[in-house]
This record gives structure tokens, C-alpha cells and sequence, in this order.
């Protein structure tokens, strides 16, 4: 097996200087934490998933001399609180609640905002309801939850064609009776309120993904099945998010009139040529559409931010724009 090329060491910061929660409505506290300089350029994380989670980790793209950079759990997710919950919980309430978070933490404009994989759309989503809030966008392993990109990683004919073994994995968890509507009953399961039937699901569904998500194996990911702040709340919120296609029509985020709102922000794109996870046509897509913007190919990397070159040119990316006026 070829050897996986040296890591990339990315920015150190201090330890969170506010670490806290937002309450945003009669069911969901938000948790954030922030880092770097207060008086800094403000910048916002994105995480993917739906349902992932936040990481001091998740800081080393961004310069701590230039940036005081926000990390937020959406809802129901890592910290923020209740943890795995549906109720109140879509697209269009993570957009809010982002613009909730600036006007709390009384920041006039996010210098820039980054997201990755179901970050890069919530960051799309965003910009396009909130344009005048946006001062630059970095975005990596470009999702805009088309039907065919939905396809792609849950039915045959995509990503199992790729990692066969892998997907009837995936299936073949479920009873045989289950398996024609395999994404409905992973649903049904997930929802359990019975941990002994929605964690084994969890386990499932995430595994599945976590195994394509890089070039190289990625034996590291694997630990996070065993996180319960990420286990049930990925897999419940991807389940719930991509049953009812993020709320959004079919190529929302790409058309003309909703491009065009943020036609006038600086975007970079940075898209590992062999993203499994998030196939790289989206990424040339939505290029296509907004050719203002920079993208920039990984050529030896999958779907991970942390993949060496994709993380050498976020960190590269996010310097540059630090000097931006916006």
C-alpha cells in the first residue's frame, strides 16, 4: 500500500477564551466556543455532517495573530443542547441561528466564513439569506444536496461502486426485510428512542461514511464512533436532514438569482479530486456558476479537511484573506 504523504502542522491557539451556550429558542442551546484575539477578524466554523461537531482542532486553519475565530455546534449537535434532537431543526434554523450568534456575540460582519462539506452548504445557505453579513467565504468538499448528490453516497450506482464491500456492509446491517427501503429503515432506527436500537444503527451509518472519506485509510476516524456527543447525533441528523433534502429545491444553491446575491463576496473552493463523500462535480458546478470565484483542486486528496495538501492550502487560503477589507 503506498504510504500517505506527511502531515501538514497546522496554527496552535490557546485554550477557548469563552467557552458558552446561546439559547435560540423554547427547545435548543447553541454551544460556542471562541479563540485568538477579541479585537481580531471574526470568523466563523461551519462543521460538516449534519450533526457533526466542534474541536479545538477545528482553529488550526486560521492564523491566531489575525483571527478570533468562533466554533459553533449546530443544533442538536456535539454540546449544544439537547443533544440528537429533530424538533426545530432545519436548514433554514441553523441559517438563523449563525446570524443569532453574530448579533450575540455583537460582531458587526464575519470577516469570513468557512465550511466544509455540509458546512460549505449551510455557509452557501447562509451567505445568500444574510449577504451583507458575509465578508469572504472558504469552502471545501462542496455539498449543495442535489438529488443526484444525495444518491451518490446512499443508493447504489454511486460511492457502492467504489467501496462495494464497504456499502453491503452498510446494507446488510439491517434485517433482509428491511433492506429494499434501506435509508427509510436506517431512519426508523435511528429515531429510536431505544439506544439499544439506534446506536448499533449509528455505528452503521457512520462507519459507512467515515470509510470513504479520505485517500488513504482512515484509521484515526474510526475513533469517533466511539464519541457519544458525534455518534447518534451524525447519524440521526444526517437521516433527518437528507430524507427531507435540506429543505431546499433541487439546485437551490446554484441558480443564477440566488448566486448572484453573493456574487460580489471573495470565495475560495478547495476540493479534493477524489472526494468520494462529496463528489468534485459540485465543486466545478458551482465554479461554473460563480466564476469569480478561486477553486483549487487536491490532487492527492478525498473528502477530509485534514488530508495534507487540501489542509497546506486551507491554511494558505485563510492567510490570504486575512488581509482583506471586507
Amino acid at each position: 500500500m503506498a504510504q500517505a504523504p506527511p502531515q501538514v502542522t497546522g496554527h496552535q491557539f490557546e485554550d477557548a477564551y469563552d467557552k458558552d451556550w446561546h439559547r435560540v429558542d423554547d427547545i435548543h442551546e447553541l454551544y460556542y466556543e471562541q479563540y485568538g484575539k477579541k479585537d481580531a477578524k471574526p470568523v466563523i466554523y461551519l462543521h460538516g455532517g449534519p450533526g457533526g461537531h466542534i474541536s479545538k482542532p477545528n482553529t488550526q486553519f486560521f492564523n491566531p495573530e489575525h483571527y478570533r475565530v468562533v466554533l459553533l455546534d449546530q443544533r442538536g449537535s456535539g454540546n449544544s443542547r439537547p443533544n440528537a434532537e429533530t424538533r426545530q431543526n432545519d436548514t433554514w434554523y441553523l441559517v438563523a441561528d449563525i446570524e443569532a450568534l453574530r448579533k450575540h456575540l455583537q460582531i458587526p460582519k464575519w470577516h469570513l466564513v468557512f465550511g466544509g462539506s455540509w458546512g460549505s452548504t449551510l455557509a452557501l445557505a447562509y451567505a445568500q439569506t444574510h449577504p451583507s453579513s458575509v465578508g469572504s467565504l472558504v469552502l471545501r468538499g462542496i455539498f449543495c444536496v442535489r438529488d443526484f448528490e444525495l444518491k451518490w453516497t446512499l443508493v447504489p450506482g454511486g460511492a457502492s461502486m467504489l467501496f462495494p464491500d464497504r456499502f453491503d456492509e452498510f446494507v446488510n446491517f439491517l434485517p433482509e426485510e428491511e433492506r429494499a427501503d434501506h435509508v427509510e429503515n436506517y431512519h426508523k432506527r435511528l429515531m429510536s428512542d431505544d439506544t439499544k436500537i439506534s446506536h448499533p444503527a449509528a455505528v452503521a451509518w457512520n462507519k459507512w461514511e467515515i470509510g470513504m472519506s479520505t485517500l488513504y485509510p482512515n484509521i484515526q476516524g474510526l475513533k469517533s464512533l466511539e464519541d457519544p456527543a458525534y455518534l447518534l447525533a451524525h447519524a440521526r441528523m444526517e437521516a433527518h436532514y437528507f430524507r427531507n433534502k435540506c429543505w431546499m429545491e433541487d439546485g437551490q444553491l446554484l441558480r443564477k438569482e440566488n448566486i448572484d446575491k453573493i456574487r460580489h463576496i471573495p470565495c475560495t473552493i478547495v476540493q479534493g479530486r477524489y472526494d468520494v463523500v462529496c463528489p468534485p462535480i459540485t465543486a466545478w458546478d458551482l465554479h461554473k456558476a460563480w466564476p469569480e470565484t478561486k477553486l483549487h483542486w487536491s490532487d492527492d486528496a478525498g473528502h477530509a479537511a485534514t488530508e495534507p495538501r487540501t489542509k497546506r492550502t486551507l491554511i494558505e487560503v485563510c492567510e490570504g484573506y486575512a488581509s482583506l477589507e471586507v
